[in-house]
């Protein structure tokens, strides 16, 4: 019989369960003090700004980061590893988005300065790759099993996210052409509006004009700042949900393996 020392009881909120650290608790503890540390130290003393440090804070962070999933590939396989892995990407991104909202709304900043805890990756660039990213992850989970409705509106969803970043880039790569071939390469292109919001395709095409489609409240008169933050609270949400209806069975499954039960395939035939 295998015992698992590390083996958590089972709960209402498997995504807990998935995501707790277990015999690297200590591990991420001081990762996180360390990286606290550091980062206070190097604004206060070297003058770094807050995008460094919380850079220096994810760097550290991925030492046990990776020790923890490659424990969570062993227990439930590569399906729930990926899983765990996407639900710590995307939620490290939703701290963004909430801190990006809080400079704007809250604190009143300039939709030019509500860039974030990380700055730097506010970029067109970096939001495309992004979400190419977490569209083929979701392709992969639902190829290695997390299949169920949430998991279905999670991919169209994702996929259309990732459509409205490859307007965006698209016609970033257009504007900078066409200021380049204007002589004005110190200006930056950063920041125009897709597909919804105000100013976006939605509002301004020919093709939406003098129809509802160019006037609905919120998905044409947002502030892109706005659109992104409920692209990503959309995706979060049926991200949790999928995981949630998933994970369940996975952590049954592991759990008799570990005692040496029989697998009950029962959960297997019913889905």
């Amino acid at each position: 019989m295998r015992i698992d020392m590390y083996e958590l009881k089972p709960s209402r909120f498997p995504i807990v369960t998935l995501l707790h650290p277990r015999e690297y608790t200590r591990f991420v503890v001081a990762t996180v003090a360390l990286g606290l540390l550091l980062g206070w130290l190097a604004i206060e003393q070297l003058g770094w700004p807050l995008w460094g440090a919380t850079a220096l804070m994810l760097v550290l962070l991925l030492a046990p980061g990776v020790a923890k999933w490659r424990a969570d590939a062993r227990r439930y396989g590569l399906t729930a590893m990926g899983v765990s892995m996407l639900l710590a990407a995307q939620g490290f991104h939703s701290v963004e988005h909430v801190a990006q909202w809080i400079q704007f709304h809250m604190l009143n900043w300039s939709a030019r300065d509500s860039t974030g805890l990380l700055s730097p990756a506010n970029a067109e660039w970096v939001h495309f790759v992004w979400n190419w990213i977490v569209l083929i992850a979701v392709l992969c989970l639902l190829r290695g099993g997390m299949r169920n409705i949430w998991t279905w509106l999670l991919l169209a969803w994702a996929l259309a996210h990732t459509l409205e970043h490859t307007y965006l880039f698209s016609r970033y790569l257009a504007v900078v052409a066409d200021l380049r071939q204007m002589g004005l390469t110190d200006v930056t292109a950063q920041g125009l509006p897709g597909v919804l919001g105000r100013d976006g395709w939605l509002a301004r095409s020919p093709a939406t004009q003098n129809t509802f489609l160019c006037r609905l409240p919120g998905v044409t008169t947002a502030t892109r700042l706005d659109v992104h933050f409920w692209w990503n609270a959309g995706e979060m949400s049926l991200l949790l949900l999928a995981a949630h209806c998933y994970l369940p069975s996975v952590l049954s499954a592991a759990r008799r393996s570990r005692r040496g039960e029989p697998h009950d395939h029962s959960a297997e035939h019913a889905e």
